[in-house]
C-alpha cells in the first residue's frame, strides 16, 4: 500500500510524524537556501528503525540545468552529497527541482547539463538512491514546469531511469490541469515515485509557488484527490504544519491509504 505523511521540521521528524499520524515523513537534512554539506542526522538510527518511510528533498538553491558553472558545479556537488546522506537514513528518494536557465538561454543546454550530471554520478557509482526530479511552478525558461519540457529532459536522462515527483499546486500554478495529468506524464516518465500533494494558494498558470490547507486555496481537493489515487504512488502533504493532520486523513479516506 502506498504511504501517506507529510514534510516535517528536520529537527525531530518522528514526533511530527506522530502528531500527524503519518506513515512518511519528508524533510532537509541542511538548509534549504544554503549551500552546506549535509552533517549526520542525530535521530538517523531511530528514523530508520521507525518503519517510516522517508524522502529527504534537496536545497533549493541547487538548479542543475543552469548555464552559470558557479552555480551548477556546486549544485552537482550538493546534489551528490545530499544523495548520499539520504541513502545513509534510509530513504526512498531524494527529490530535486527541476532547475531554470536565463530567459536568454538555450533550453537545450539545460537538459544536456542534467545529463551531464546523471553521466558523471554513474561513472562514481550513482547516486545511491533514486533521484526523484520535481516538476516546478514557475519561470518561462524552467526545465521542468511544463510536460512538454520535461517530455524533452526525459528524452536525455531517461537512460539513467530518474524517478519523478509530480507536485499538484505546482502544475496548477504552472499552467498544467490536474485533469489527466498522471496518464500524460507517465506517457513521458514511465513512472511517478512521489504526489507533493498540495492546495495553491494562487491561481491557474499564475506561476506562483505557494502552498495551501486543502480547501483553503484555488484547486478543488477531491482533484488532488484523484491525483493521488491515480498515480499510485507514496504521497506527501507540503501544506502549513497545522492542517497537515486533516489534509492526510482526507486523503486516506478519499485514496483508502491505512490508517496512521
Amino acid at each position: 500500500m502506498s504511504a501517506i505523511g507529510a514534510h516535517v521540521d528536520s529537527a525531530d521528524p518522528l514526533s511530527a510524524a506522530a502528531a500527524n499520524g503519518a506513515e512518511a515523513i519528508q524533510f532537509f537534512l541542511s538548509d534549504p537556501q544554503g549551500w552546506k554539506e549535509p552533517v549526520a542526522h542525530p535521530h538517523a538510527a531511530a528514523i530508520r528503525a521507525s518503519g517510516l518511510t522517508v524522502y529527504i528533498h534537496a536545497p533549493y538553491r541547487l538548479n542543475l540545468a543552469t548555464t552559470n558553472n558557479r552555480i551548477r558545479i556546486p549544485s552537482r556537488k550538493l546534489l551528490a552529497q545530499h544523495a548520499r546522506a539520504a541513502a545513509q537514513i534510509g530513504a526512498r528518494g531524494l527529490i530535486v527541482h527541476g532547475g531554470h536557465l536565463n530567459a536568454e538561454d538555450d533550453p537545450a543546454v539545460g537538459v544536456q547539463n542534467w545529463r551531464k550530471a546523471f553521466a558523471r554520478a554513474q561513472d562514481e557509482g550513482g547516486f545511491g538512491l533514486p533521484v526523484l526530479i520535481e516538476n516546478t511552478a514557475g519561470g518561462t525558461n524552467a526545465v521542468a514546469r511544463h510536460l512538454d519540457r520535461i517530455a524533452r529532459l526525459w528524452d536525455a536522462i531517461g537512460e539513467y531511469e530518474p524517478g519523478f515527483c509530480l507536485d499538484t499546486c505546482h502544475a496548477h500554478a504552472g499552467g498544467e490541469q490536474l485533469a489527466g495529468i498522471v496518464e500524460r506524464v507517465l506517457a513521458i516518465t514511465g513512472r511517478i515515485d512521489l504526489v507533493h500533494a498540495n492546495d495553491s494558494r494562487d491561481d491557474f498558470d499564475s506561476g506562483a509557488d505557494r502552498h495551501a490547507t486543502f480547501g483553503t486555496g484555488q484547486i478543488d481537493p477531491s482533484a488532488i484527490a484523484m491525483v493521488c489515487a491515480e498515480a499510485g504512488s507514496d504521497v506527501i502533504v507540503e501544506t502549513p504544519a497545522e492542517g497537515q493532520r486533516a489534509d492526510i486523513d482526507f486523503l486516506r479516506a478519499k485514496v483508502g491509504a491505512p490508517t496512521g
